[in-house]
């Protein structure tokens, strides 16, 4: 009896696991929906080939060498795709907490949850550098970033691993549930970097000093995308719970799940509220950018703050998201969908909210996390960019830049009843 117990929770486990993984993995359809809805016209077939080839090669560089980076494993998932069964049972047999403890499933499952985390990040820097960065500029940095970089700073996170041997960032009370900074800021610091070296589309900012605004073209695109990353985010929060087979991990999940919506939610409501107060007008992609702020948010830890507690941080996630889109198109900081601010300020507010409900971490501990993450991440990707700058260029031409680059770089329109662009 107690053998197929455990056979079952074996079972459930890595099901659970798989299907969160497939939730994730969908919101690679959300961030080409908002990405695709937040640029022009003449770039939407170019930023939808970035969102599907990104994906492919963080997928491809996770399995060559990313996880074995990040987690010591070994590569191509040798001892991964097989399970010892008489080995796993004897595992569940021999603890002390019986069936009702950590989670236990398939290695394979493992590396298919944590390779749609790598594209995640990823996809934060394909709508920053959006209307003006070379194709293959983009995919070449994506190689380095799946294969190297993310792995690194998840190695000294989720990993467990010292710094560079110097400090372990857990035993300084850094905790991050999902991944606010381990996932969200790093993809939104290689947004950074890119962003400041491949400079702001022409004609957002005047001489004069003047912002001026470039509207997407297809919002309803662009509600959907969000949509669709509210539905996946339940994957990415539920699914690192890591388990669902017993009473209280049931319990955890449904907790993580309701906290989740409450804080977008908050976030939507906080954001549409503020930009009435600022620009006497609903402003839609304020409200989409706050549910994902609120998302953000809710992620460095989903499991320990009540519903309302929950709802507050979503707000405050909503209304910084805002103030921060405002603040860097000051700074002339150019971000056709908001990404850095989304990712990446908000990221580490929720670094910084965790201590509030989680005593096993510490706001000294976050503080150096964050610092930790930002700075590795930030670094090696300018100089990733840079290098890419002085061998290939990163940023097209004016002329291709006007005209659109979906004709200079994929030749095919997404839109061609409407628009004619490609020679």
């Amino acid at each position: 009896m107690q053998e197929q117990i455990f056979h079952l929770q074996y079972a459930m486990d890595t099901f659970y696991f798989l299907i969160c993984g497939v939730l994730v993995m969908w919101m690679a359809a959300g961030f080409s929906m908002l990405e695709a809805g937040l640029v022009r016209s003449k770039n939407t077939t170019e930023i939808l080939t970035k969102n599907v080839a990104l994906y492919s090669i963080a997928c491809i560089m996770y399995l060559v060498c990313g996880y074995a980076i990040m987690y010591d494993g070994t590569w191509f998932l040798s001892g991964l795709t097989t399970v010892d069964v008489d080995a796993t049972l004897t595992s569940f047999a021999e603890r002390e907490d019986g069936f009702t403890g950590g989670a236990v499933y398939s290695g394979a499952s493992d590396f298919f949850f944590q390779v749609v985390f790598v594209a995640t990040a990823m996809s934060i820097v394909s709508g920053a550098v959006a209307e003006r960065m070379k194709l293959w500029a983009f995919l070449a940095f994506a190689v380095v970033l799946t294969g190297f970089i993310y792995p690194m700073e998840g190695s000294w996170t989720w990993g467990g691993n010292a710094v560079f041997g110097l400090y372990t960032l857990g035993d300084l009370g850094f905790s991050d549930f999902a991944g606010s900074g381990i996932v969200h800021m790093a993809g939104a610091s290689a947004a950074l970097a890119g962003v400041i070296l491949l400079g702001a589309r022409k004609g957002k900012y005047s001489k004069d000093g003047k912002i001026n605004a470039i509207p997407g073209a297809n919002m309803p695109l662009a509600t959907l995308g969000t949509l669709v990353l509210w539905m996946g985010w339940f994957g990415f929060n539920g699914g690192s719970v890591l388990k669902l087979g017993d009473i209280s991990n049931a319990n955890a999940v449904a907790v993580v799940f309701l906290n989740t919506n409450a804080a977008a939610a908050a976030g939507a409501v906080a954001a549409l509220i503020l930009s009435v107060v600022l620009f006497r007008k609903a402003d839609l992609t304020m409200a989409l950018n706050g549910a994902l702020a609120g998302l953000v948010a809710i992620t460095a830890e989903p499991s320990t703050p009540s519903p309302l507690l929950a709802t507050l941080f979503g707000a405050i996630g909503g209304v910084l998201v805002v103030v921060s889109i405002i603040t860097l198109d000051k700074l002339k900081i150019d971000d056709p969908v908001g990404a850095i601010s989304v990712h990446g300020v908000v990221g580490l507010l929720g670094l910084l909210l965790v201590p509030v409900t989680n005593s096993n971490s510490t706001f000294s501990g976050q503080l150096i996390g964050a610092a930790t993450i930002f700075v590795w991440v930030f670094v090696t990707s300018f100089i990733v960019w840079y290098v890419l700058k002085l061998v290939m260029g990163i940023r097209v031409s004016e002329q291709a830049e006007y005209e659109g680059v979906d004709a200079s770089e994929c030749g095919i329109e997404a839109y061609p009843e409407f628009v004619s662009s490609v020679k």
